[in-house]
């Protein structure tokens, strides 16, 4: 039978958080905490932690202060991706980064997502004892190519996979998938050029 972690995974509504689930979370939390407070000098201890929050880090990545992310193990990014500071990644489901990537501060990554509709969102006639939430969450995977460039406060929304060498003009909002070779821009973000 499948868990509600494996519902998750998949790209299923859920409205339960597993212990599994949860002890994940808490354990990221608090890995994430003695990251950003680790001094950014001491590359070392930094590279380890990461390691620990990660799936995956490739060779020669590097993660600047003021991290956030939800899971951690979620998040697999290959060799020479530097991701600013003041980065957000809701990994709620898989977050793949490919090789020679740039994200810019201020980036946002969310591959949660909640039904349009208020009576799908919300649980009716929920009971707090349940062990149910309140309220309706999937997520999608969101997949980023080799040699990305994500300009600074972009949000990449749910289930977007953005292909190899493209451009994400700083402030765009990235509704749908992009295809390799282009420059997009704007809310919700355009091809504006092949590159």
């Amino acid at each position: 039978m499948e868990t509600n972690y494996q519902k998750f995974l998949s790209g299923e509504y859920c409205n339960r958080l597993d212990k599994e689930v949860f002890n994940m979370i808490v354990r990221n939390k608090r890995l994430l905490a003695e990251f950003n407070s680790t001094d950014i000098l001491n590359s070392e201890a930094r590279t380890a932690l990461l390691h620990e929050l990660f799936g995956r880090v490739g060779k020669h990545s590097r993660v600047d202060i003021n991290f956030h992310c939800e899971c951690g193990k979620h998040i697999f990014i290959g060799d020479k991706v530097i991701i600013n500071m003041n980065c957000t990644f809701l990994d709620n489901n898989y977050i793949t980064i490919g090789n020679n990537v740039l994200i810019a501060p201020n980036v946002q990554l969310y591959t949660a997502t909640h039904p349009v509709s208020a009576s799908e969102r919300f649980v009716e006639d929920w009971d707090e004892n349940s062990g149910e939430l309140f309220f309706r969450t999937r997520a999608l995977p969101i997949t980023i190519g080799n040699d990305v460039w994500i300009g600074g406060g972009v949000i990449v929304l749910p289930g977007v996979t953005i292909g190899d060498n493209c451009v994400i003009g700083a402030g765009s909002v990235v509704t749908r998938s992009i295809p390799s070779n282009s420059l997009v821009v704007g809310n919700p973000c355009q091809v504006v050029k092949t590159i």
